[in-house]
């Protein structure tokens, strides 16, 4: 089987070079909440937790953002986090603060290093994804360019133009999800992640949402995906599956893979 590139922080593979790595979502909107989540989630040991500060109530006080994610990294111990304020035109919250604030807290976070990976959309300014470019570079912290549609999948050519755009845009990491329609759309961007595995040189990670979708979260790794969502304590994202099962069937999948 071919393989696949792990992501990587400060040179060293993620959960030792573990492939898929399983990511759970935080969504509290408050630090109280955030806490039950981290108790909640923890005991069922993910790779790596995606705090989604969109769901956060206080996102335009970059004071407690800062303080949620030191609280968050200090649980978190050795697992990575990954910071994400997820837009509302590719399926966030709706937030109180413009773009320019967003930015703004994005790098007084990477400044104060109390995360390890950061998401950006690539439909955002081409200056804004080059400031948060350089303030991830600066403090070593890993950037996450990502394309959403909520909508539909579309075509493989276009899949493929998203991966390498990402890369194109000096990302560590190139991450597409779309919404299928029908069982074929599925199979498109199946086959949009493999083809990107082989051309790219950083890692990837594709994600088919909704209940069509739910098979790539299981098997999309088998075609070069170097990381899955799962549901620790609450969703984000449709189609997400509990961290127990998925972990469960990834024992089967890899199991008989390699007997094979």
């Amino acid at each position: 089987m071919q393989s696949f590139q792990p992501l990587e922080l400060h040179g060293q593979a993620i959960a030792g070079g573990k492939f898929p790595l399983v990511c759970t979502p935080l969504v509290g909107r408050t630090l109280d909440a955030l806490m039950l989540e981290l108790a909640t989630v923890l005991p069922k040991q993910p790779d790596v937790l995606e705090w989604r500060v969109d769901f956060f109530e206080a996102i335009g006080d970059t004071a407690a953002v800062i303080t949620a994610a030191q609280v968050i990294k200090q649980a978190a111990g050795n697992i990575p986090v990954l910071f994400t304020r997820r837009s509302t035109i590719e399926g966030g919250e709706k937030i109180a603060i413009d773009e320019a604030q967003v930015i703004a807290m994005y790098t007084a976070v990477c400044e104060r290093k109390c995360i390890d990976l950061i998401d950006y959309e690539m439909a955002n300014d081409a200056a804004n994804i080059v400031r948060v470019r350089t303030a991830a570079k600066a403090n070593d912290i890993k950037l996450v360019l990502s394309y959403h549609n909520f909508s539909s999948t579309p075509n493989l050519e276009t899949l493929a133009t998203k991966f390498l755009a990402a890369e194109q845009l000096g990302a560590d990491v190139a991450k597409v999800a779309v919404m299928p329609r029908d069982p074929d759309d599925v199979l498109t961007l199946l086959a949009a992640t493999r083809q990107a595995s082989k051309k790219l040189r950083i890692p990837l990670i594709s994600v088919s949402m909704g209940s069509y979708g739910a098979l790539t979260r299981l098997f999309g790794w088998a075609f070069g995906s170097s990381l899955t969502f799962a549901v620790g304590a609450s969703s984000s994202a449709p189609g997400q599956v509990p961290i127990e099962d998925l972990n469960a069937v990834l024992a089967i999948v890899r199991k008989s893979m390699a007997d094979h």
